[in-house]
């Protein structure tokens, strides 16, 4: 059974802390704040079985710098 309030990223930085994180809404990108910036995840069709249950995959797909 999936659990839509969690996600699993896939991608992404080396060194990213977690990868299982709260869900984006639908339509739209999960945004994880990391070293200055933000590494953004896209949902995919894909779910992963974790400890926490089956949840649905996010893949990197962008970087963009924090603006000052």
């Amino acid at each position: 059974m999936a659990t839509a309030d969690k996600c699993v990223l896939q991608g992404g930085p080396e060194g990213l802390p977690e990868h299982i994180v709260p869900a984006a809404a639908p339509g739209e990108e999960v945004k994880v704040p990391f070293r200055g910036g933000y590494e953004h995840f896209r949902a995919t069709s894909r779910q992963w079985d974790t400890a926490e249950g089956r949840l649905p995959v996010y893949e990197w797909v962008a970087r963009t710098e924090v603006a000052e």
